[in-house]
């Protein structure tokens, strides 16, 4: 069974969740390191998604098909 990738809403929900547990502080050590790996793990994850959306929203294809990065006019 192929593994669904998370919506970045999604990764960033349980981002939220685990940094309130850690806040919390009321976790053992050993849940606190699993937590703490897990939400840097989804933090870097939701970072690439921003990188990414930045770069769709920013290139424009061109009538070859190739993609360049959209400038605005300067006046």
């Amino acid at each position: 069974m192929e593994k669904k990738e998370k919506k970045f809403e999604e990764k960033l929900a349980e981002l939220e969740t685990l940094v309130k547990q850690l806040e919390n502080g009321d976790i053992e050590l050993d849940q606190a390191i699993n937590c703490f790996t897990t939400a840097t793990k989804l933090a870097k994850e939701c970072d690439q998604d921003l990188k990414e959306a930045e770069k769709a929203l920013t290139s424009i294809v061109n009538e070859d098909g190739t993609l360049s990065e959209f400038k605005g006019e300067v006046e």
